[in-house]
């Protein structure tokens, strides 16, 4: 089925879908994050991004060994409360922000992780959801979400196959067809060789939905690769200046780095164009050239044609090359000069 966001079709592999991550990117300062819009916005991105969660609504705050980050990631020591009390978007930000980003015309929509978090989306009535990665188990929540009979653009970065199938199974049991998954890599940031973009189209096949990305990798090759495997939508960090630190500078990108990935895309996009065989005007002056079957030695009529008479050559203006069998041991017609065009009328 076709899924619109907005006013905008998602689609395979045509007018990518891309989103603007805000994230953390913000530093906890109201300003940066309209600012950020703003960039995103000149930057080429059809959507941007929030998270919509407060320390207390997806964690607790504990320093037990359960909730302290050790999995290898740039957040290692630091608990996960303390990670999230930096790294939330305010919610009395969000009208404000969702407000800006129609006066500017770029879409705006929200990951909540928890039910608060869509009752208040709902409230602001955006026009689809996102579910992280982490948040792909969470089954209930995905119902809840789901029930809104929005587009619901789910990642998959932790997922088993048979959690992602559960995670569609719940969507279309609330009667929500208008599902996207996203490949993801959750590492931050992630290498290219652990992208294995080939599953995306494996999700697309096994589960008949749309399916695009959400990259951490550092630049922007593995997203302009998704295009050519059929990706309806990107989403990507994004970062009006790294230099302002915060918990996903690293893996984000700056705006002239954003809006190189963006054109990219696009080029990508323009060079899928469609299936075609046809020769177009261009193509038939550019046969001129091809090779084709000249006459390369002088020949008097009545001598018979031999390789030494005729061979393929530049230009394009005889008969074709599949023809040189058919012409060896004819006889010529005419006296023919050397650099005439081959035609059927020279031979007896």
């Amino acid at each position: 089925m076709s899924i619109k966001i907005q006013d905008v079709s998602v689609r395979d592999g045509k007018n990518v879908f891309i989103i603007a991550e805000l994230s953390a990117n913000h530093c906890q300062n109201i300003q940066t994050a309209l600012d950020t819009i703003k960039a995103a916005k000149e930057s080429g991105a059809d959507a941007i991004k929030l998270q919509t969660y407060t320390p207390d609504t997806i964690t607790i705050n504990s320093n037990n060994e359960y909730f302290k980050i050790n999995s290898g990631t740039i957040w290692d020591g630091r608990t996960l409360y303390d990670l999230y009390q930096e790294a939330y978007t305010p919610w009395e930000w969000h009208q404000e922000l969702m407000d800006y980003a129609k006066e500017l015309d770029i879409i705006c929509f929200s990951s909540p992780f928890d039910p608060t978090a869509v009752d208040l989306l709902e409230s602001l009535d955006v026009p689809a959801y996102k579910i992280a990665s982490f948040e792909i188990t969470d089954l209930p929540l995905i119902e809840y979400v789901a029930s809104k009979q929005k587009p619901i653009i789910i990642s998959t970065g932790i997922a088993t196959l048979q959690e992602i199938e559960d995670a569609v199974n719940v969507c279309r049991r609330v009667g929500n067809e208008q599902i996207i998954l996203l490949k993801c890599t959750s590492a931050y940031p992630a290498k290219i060789e652990d992208a294995n973009l080939l599953t995306m189209q494996n999700m697309r096949e096994t589960f008949g939905v749309e399916v695009g990305l959400s990259d951490h990798t550092l630049g922007i090759t593995v997203p302009v690769v998704s295009v050519a495997l059929g990706a309806s939508v990107i989403e990507k960090h994004f970062i009006l200046d790294k230099q302002i630190g915060g918990p996903d500078a690293s893996f984000s990108l700056e705006p002239d780095e954003f809006k190189a990935m963006v054109d990219a895309v696009r080029d990508a996009e323009q060079a899928l164009g469609r299936v075609d065989y046809q020769l177009n005007e261009k193509k038939v002056k550019s046969r001129e050239f091809s090779r084709s079957l000249f006459v390369v030695k002088d020949i008097q009529a009545g001598e018979v044609f031999t390789t030494e008479h005729v061979r393929s050559i530049r230009p394009g203006h005889g008969l074709a090359p599949k023809h040189l069998t058919s012409i060896i041991g004819k006889v010529a017609r005419v006296d023919v000069e050397r650099g005439t065009p081959m035609s059927w009328n020279l031979m007896q």
